[in-house]
């Protein structure tokens, strides 16, 4: 292991530069849950950096066997390229996972369309892993899944679900058009409610922007639409929260066989 000294360490600087979102094809991931996760996930490592006050803790000696060529750092340096307040003491450089055309299997998909939050855009993610969504969708203008602020939201599902990055709205469209995908977007105007869909039929949910949602035109290329009945005065949810329920509702019409499907496809991509 070698021992860095300097803030101003050029790999330090490198992570700085990965944190920051500079260097495209790589991430920045901080927490030994979510490092631990990249261990599971097979991708790429970099790089690693630890600081003294975690070598000293029981767990870190079985993680960083892993690493002989690891760089210790002292604590007061190693706040200088954590993205956190308080820092873990574990950072991972990694090379960035594949994100791609999803090649279609039965059950729900999600598509997530110019959503800027990224801690919405994390937590989204965990929460459709959960519900036993297929795949995920990311259109142009969302969010980076690969962001700090996203990768801590989501756990680790980023790094197991099948994801189609930066995708153009309506070649997301054409893909459910192609694999006989109903698509369904919230919509306050809408007649039906969350609860009337036929989720035993496959389906795409697509969720707009926090601000502005979809363009009328958007909407009328989606087969249905629906809304989520709410007491007054309230008239909208967080995006996060409404995925959730959404997710979750959808998720009661998927025969046991596609979850059980979906569960072992996410597991054979952390093994």
């Amino acid at each position: 292991m070698q021992i860095i000294t300097s803030k101003d360490n050029p790999r330090l600087k490198y992570a700085r530069s990965v944190r920051d979102g500079k260097v495209r094809d790589q991430i920045f991931v901080e927490g030994l849950r979510l490092c631990e996760e990249v261990l599971k996930a097979e991708i790429e490592i970099i790089d690693v950096f630890f600081s003294t006050e975690f070598n000293k803790t029981e767990r870190s000696e079985n993680f960083l066997h892993n690493f002989p060529n690891a760089n210790e750092v002292p604590d007061q340096i190693f706040a200088t390229i954590s993205d956190t307040k308080s820092p873990q003491g574990i950072i991972v450089v990694a090379k960035k996972p594949r994100t791609e055309n999803l090649l279609f299997v039965d059950g729900h998909y999600l598509i997530l369309h110019k959503l800027n939050n990224p801690a919405n855009v994390g937590a989204i993610l965990r929460t459709a892993e959960a519900a036993g969504i297929s795949g995920v969708i990311l259109t142009k203008g969302t969010a980076d899944v690969f962001s700090t602020k996203a990768l801590r939201g989501a756990m680790g599902a980023s790094l197991r679900l099948p994801i189609w990055d930066k995708a153009n709205f309506w070649d997301a469209i054409k893909f459910c058009q192609e694999n006989d995908l109903k698509t369904v977007c919230a919509d306050i105007r809408a007649e039906k409610t969350h609860t009337e869909i036929d989720w035993s039929e496959s389906h795409a949910i697509i969720v707009g922007s926090e601000a502005h949602g979809l363009t009328d035109a958007e909407r009328e290329m989606c087969d249905e639409s629906l809304k989520i009945p709410m007491c007054e005065p309230v008239e909208s949810l967080n995006v996060a929260v409404a995925c959730g329920i959404l997710l979750f509702e959808a998720s009661k019409g998927l025969s046991s066989q596609i979850k059980s499907n979906n569960f072992q496809k996410i597991s054979s991509r952390i093994k």
